[in-house]
């Protein structure tokens, strides 16, 4: 078994549950939440101050690695883990999302698709076996199968429906043609993907084409495509319940604190996504009571740190809202490396939360302690004046 999961506790008040993920590179609490190294890199920071943010599984991007550096060095230097350094597990998206929405130029048929290379403007193939082969280099112990992602209805508005059902049924198909491709199966778990738009019929189709092939865990995909929050919201709690119950149930993509814990109440164990990271690089500061943005002039003489109760390496070592302000005013990188360490640590602080409120069925007081959730009345404070990034 490439992996195995261990479910710990069901909530008795929703469909939520901790469990446990172990795999070649060792385990991780579920419901996790996954740092995106998208290059074999997270942007700023060392693997080990990644570590000491709590974060155990991280992300890394096959479409970004099979351009650069390529599966030749990435097989000759022993896949990612020794690449970048990370003694954890891994985790590997298809390149598929990112072969569709980053191309310049792509074309798709039933064989795959064909982008120009964003490296070096070469057209590029990539196909479910092209895919299997890129993640089989990095070595990731989850990696995913290559899907055909629709676009969001307001990007598709005509013939929508018929984009949703081709995806659906190539997405079938590919999943095939990645199943008889993956060879590494003893070591690295292949999840298969559900799509369907925001058709409830559609996801319900998909589900039962994915499902029915047995596999150490599924994902929920293409729900950030577009669409609202509420619409996201009801695909997720539609789509969760059709996936089974003794495997891993993984979301694509998402998100912000509020739609995680509408994702973990709907039975959902994992989650990525660049938001840690790719907004502390734009000053931007998650707290528990709503995000600061650390250029605004209200900071200039502000001593506090950017959460009192978080004990992230920056919070707790003392670096204030007025010098990480500086730091962005004047264009020093370490500005940009804090608040990315924070972002990352407030989510992680989040997930034990949330796996304890699993626990005891304590969501009025997580409410209390993350106001951002909606759950209680949110108190004023950090969120105040974020708008005004004036010097």
């Amino acid at each position: 078994m490439a992996i195995s999961f261990t479910i710990n506790h069901q909530s008795r008040q929703t469909a939520a549950r901790t469990g446990r993920i172990k795999t070649h590179h060792g385990c991780f609490d579920t419901p996790a939440f996954m740092p995106v190294a998208t290059a074999a890199a997270m942007k700023l920071l060392t693997p080990e101050q990644v570590r000491s943010t709590g974060s155990q599984i991280i992300l890394n991007n096959a479409y970004h690695l099979m351009l650069r550096p390529g599966v030749d060095v990435l097989q000759q230097m022993g896949g990612t883990h020794e690449f970048m350094r990370w003694d954890g597990p891994v985790l590997t998206d298809s390149g598929g999302f990112q072969a569709f929405s980053m191309s310049d130029i792509n074309s798709v048929d039933d064989d795959g698709v064909r982008f120009k290379s964003f490296v070096d403007g070469s057209m590029v193939s990539m196909t479910p076996e092209r895919s299997m082969e890129v993640q089989h280099a990095i070595g990731a112990d989850i990696i995913m199968a290559f899907d055909d992602c629709p676009p969001s209805r307001q990007d598709h508005p005509e013939g929508y429906l018929d984009r949703v059902r081709l995806a659906n049924d190539r997405t079938a198909r590919w999943l095939q043609r990645c199943i008889d491709a993956h060879v590494h199966s003893d070591h690295q778990a292949l999840f298969g993907i559900v799509q369907g738009g925001t058709e409830p019929d559609e996801r319900a189709r998909s589900a039962e084409q994915v499902t029915q092939m047995d596999l150490p865990g599924y994902a929920i995909g293409g729900v950030a495509v577009g669409e609202s929050n509420e619409l996201m919201h009801e695909i997720i709690r539609l789509t969760a319940p059709m996936l089974p119950e003794q495997k891993p149930r993984y979301l694509m993509g998402v998100g912000y604190e509020r739609d995680l814990l509408q994702a973990v109440q709907a039975g959902v164990d994992m989650f990525d996504c660049v938001l840690p990271t790719r907004n502390g690089r734009k000053a931007y500061a998650f707290t528990s009571r709503g995000p600061l943005r650390l250029r605004n002039a209200s900071f200039k003489l502000d001593p506090g740190p950017i959460e009192a109760e978080c004990d992230c390496q920056v919070c707790a070592g003392g670096f204030s809202r007025s010098y990480l302000r500086h730091l962005f005013m004047a264009d020093e990188l370490l500005g940009s490396a804090l608040v990315s360490l924070h972002n990352i640590r407030h989510f992680q602080r989040l997930m034990l939360d949330i796996r304890g409120a699993i626990m005891d069925d304590s969501w009025s007081l997580l409410g209390q302690r993350w106001p951002v959730l909606g759950l209680e009345p949110a108190v004023s404070g950090p969120g105040e004046g974020l708008d005004d990034d004036s010097a």
